[in-house]
């Protein structure tokens, strides 16, 4: 199996020993170069444990023959642009199971009319996890409620809704909820 684990990981900017802490439970960075290099066999189980410590799906590691990749021109910096030292790509956008979309139909706060915002569903009990992030919560009747979490106490939560002059809201105990994890924008 053909994995991008090296490529997602310095596009995150970590180290080898960063990935290794985050993993559950933690690793050695030796360990970490090996399954990138491929002298460690890349399991399923190593696959989604490190797909979790980088905060991406298990799909986005793995190279599929036939999968387009975006070539990387240029790195873009406080410097301005430069050529990067070494041959970079972006992975393409995997959906993954329990994802959704917003899409953007009129600009408000960071987003602009015709962005795509890929949601993964989080339970009640990972709400915590969202704070301070952009999430979508389901209200009555069909109509729902996005905004940056900015608060929970207990079975209530605090979103901000984006917007000039927004006025906090705050929802009880919401069935589920998604919280934004990938910005798509054509410019």
């Amino acid at each position: 199996m053909i994995t991008r684990i090296r490529e997602v990981r310095k596009a995150k900017g970590l180290t080898l020993e960063q990935v290794g802490l985050l993993c559950l439970p933690p690793t050695t960075a030796q360990t970490i170069g090996r399954l990138e290099t491929g002298t460690r066999t890349v399991s399923v189980k190593w696959l989604n444990r490190i797909a979790d410590a980088l905060g991406v799906t298990s799909a986005e590691l793995v190279a599929l023959p036939g999968q387009s990749e975006v070539p990387v021109a240029a790195l873009l910096g406080p410097e301005g642009a430069r050529a990067p030292v070494r041959a970079l790509s972006f992975p393409p956008p995997v959906p993954a199971d329990g994802m959704i979309g917003i899409q953007v139909n009129a600009s408000i706060g960071d987003y602009r009319s015709g962005d795509a915002i890929w949601c993964r569903r989080i339970a009640p009990a990972d709400f915590a996890s969202a704070l301070n992030r952009d999430v979508l919560f389901p209200r009555p009747a069909g109509r729902f409620l996005f905004g940056r979490l900015i608060g929970r106490e207990g079975d209530r939560l605090q979103i901000l809704p984006l917007g000039h002059g927004a006025r906090q809201q705050v929802l009880t105990d919401p069935p589920w909820g998604a919280v934004a994890v990938q910005l798509v924008r054509r410019l």
